[in-house]
């Protein structure tokens, strides 16, 4: 799935964006603020913005690549409404969260690292939430979902799609 950026849409945003590269520009480091700040107004980062990131710092968009791709924090795609994070840790995965990570995929018709083209939901796998005993566990943004099964995917799911 291809996300198209639209730069009239965003015309505002970018103009913000051009301000704080250009306070910015010079001071050494300035890649990784730039790229945050980028991740903060965008939400992602489109490469429309990063060719102007490699523009304005004279950064080549290999190193800006390199930067981005090690970073957990930064998405090329944008993120859902909702980021649903599928814990696979020991305890969870022993318990059935692999089986309930493919449900969720099924369900929104997406691979785990990916959003639904509404933007509505976007899947992550996480290694650990930290709440073993509640195994296994989905969190919903901030909203937490202990000893979930298979059959409750779709009513969580459901929760959210009538929120819109």
């Amino acid at each position: 799935m291809e996300f198209k950026f639209d730069v009239e849409k965003n015309k505002d945003n970018i103009e913000k964006f051009k301000l704080f590269i250009e306070e910015h520009k010079d001071m050494p480091g300035a890649l990784m603020p730039v790229l945050q700040e980028a991740q903060n107004i965008f939400g992602y980062l489109p490469l429309e913005i990063l060719q102007m990131i490699s523009r304005k710092l004279n950064i080549p968009m290999s190193e800006i690549y390199g930067v981005a791709t090690f970073y957990a924090q930064f998405s090329f795609i944008p993120k859902g409404k909702y980021i649903i994070s599928v814990c696979l840790g020991t305890a969870c995965y022993v318990k059935g969260a692999q089986q309930i990570l493919e449900e969720i995929e099924a369900q929104l018709g997406i691979k785990a690292g990916y959003t639904t083209p509404d933007l509505l939901f976007s899947i992550n796998s996480c290694r650990c939430v930290g709440d073993c005993s509640k195994a296994p566990v989905i969190l919903v943004n901030e909203d937490v979902y202990p000893k979930v099964t298979k059959d409750e995917v779709k009513e969580i799911l459901d929760k959210y799609r009538s929120e819109v």
